[in-house]
């Protein structure tokens, strides 16, 4: 350990080349984390936000909010199922709007809401909204009159939430009355009637568990309904299925590929090193020893790596433009970095079978 430790000190120029590749790497590898995590975050936090249990949708609307809706006599149904404890309304908009006395057009997601997600206040009144911070970014202050929709209808927005917004669009938190005469004035084929909402969220009871109480409300409502668990509700956004898997597989690829730059380089390594390591059997070193400072120097310098590729994600990160969704979390860089250091750990275990079968008589020759 300490001569690989003393070569990497004494010769940082020979792991250049794979460092360099490993740092270039993990910039692709976070970038492509942050932008999966841009775009998931971006689009489900309103959803994410919400407290309840199930989600229960009209069963013709396949799983999807604006197509959706449940008629009060059908909410009356679900709210007598065993397990069920409360129920709230849950309406969206998604429409453009203008500050007032401004052009500019603003993508928003009008959402009307009963029970109160983690983060936002009871309903505001009527005429009135909270916003979230996705708009603050756009240049909507506190006291603002966004007119909503072809009809212009105007809200006053009173303060600003968190982590809520849908489907890339900013969320405007309103009472449900408020919800529905937007709907209605700005698409009058989507008019909801009084009492009607897209979605009805419902709150188990302690020691229900979701996915039994879904499958209770949707025989309770003889098929009318389709019901799903909040991680189910996430997943069932359009797109994000699809964008997870294609993400998922481009940061399996990255990870693949700095997996083999670690095997292909130190593999090299090993082949120069081919009448030391011979010497060093030949002395009593055992081949375990040697291919544990093979895999020493590969962690080294992927975590090189992994440290000046950060830095370069966090430089790049403050000068991408807002409109890309790139959203580095923490989470998302620690278990990054820790898959690195795993891969070329391994990669460097190829050289495993080339060291232990070097013979020590090639140092007599």
């Amino acid at each position: 350990m300490s001569l690989a430790w003393r070569e990497l000190v004494r010769r940082p120029g020979r792991f250049a080349v794979a460092g360099s590749a490993l740092t270039l790497l993990v910039v692709l590898l976070l970038l492509l984390g942050g932008l999966l995590d841009g775009l998931y975050l971006g689009s489900t936090g309103a959803i994410r936000a919400q407290r309840a249990d199930v989600f229960v949708y009209s069963a013709t609307a396949r799983d999807s909010i604006v197509r959706s809706r449940i008629e009060p006599d059908l909410r009356a149904r679900i709210e007598e199922v065993d397990g069920v404890a409360s129920t709230g309304g849950l309406g969206v908009a998604l429409l453009g709007a203008t500050v007032e006395g401004d052009d500019d057009v603003l993508d928003v997601a009008v959402t009307g809401y009963e029970l109160a997600p983690e983060g936002v206040p009871e309903p505001p009144a009527p005429g009135t909204a909270y916003a979230d911070d996705r708009l603050r970014a756009d240049g909507v202050r506190a006291g603002d009159v966004l007119e909503v929709g072809p009809a212009r209808v105007p809200v006053e927005v009173v303060d600003f939430v968190s982590d809520t917004s849908y489907l890339q669009q900013g969320a405007l938190w309103v009472e449900p009355d408020t919800w529905r005469a937007i709907q209605s004035e700005s698409r009058p084929d989507a008019a909801v009637a009084d009492g009607v909402f897209q979605v009805v969220l419902v709150v188990a009871e302690d020691g229900v568990e979701a996915g039994e109480l879904a499958d209770r409300i949707d025989e309770a409502t003889g098929g009318a309904t389709s019901s799903l668990t909040r991680d189910e509700a996430v997943l069932s956004l359009p797109g994000i299925r699809q964008q997870n898997s294609v993400f998922t597989a481009l940061i399996g690829v990255t990870l693949f590929v700095a997996g083999l730059v670690a095997a292909l380089f130190f593999a090299l390594v090993t082949l120069e090193r081919t009448a030391l390591y011979a010497t060093l059997k030949a002395l009593g070193a055992p081949s375990g020893r040697l291919a544990l400072g093979v895999v020493f120097q590969s962690v080294v310098v992927a975590l090189g790596a992994v440290v000046l590729g950060g830095a370069v994600t966090f430089a790049l990160e403050q000068v991408i433009p807002d409109a890309v969704p790139v959203q580095v979390e923490p989470s998302r860089v620690v278990t990054s970095s820790v898959l690195v250091l795993v891969t070329a750990a391994v990669g460097a275990l190829v050289s495993l079978r080339r060291i232990v079968r070097i013979d020590p008589a090639t140092a007599i020759s």
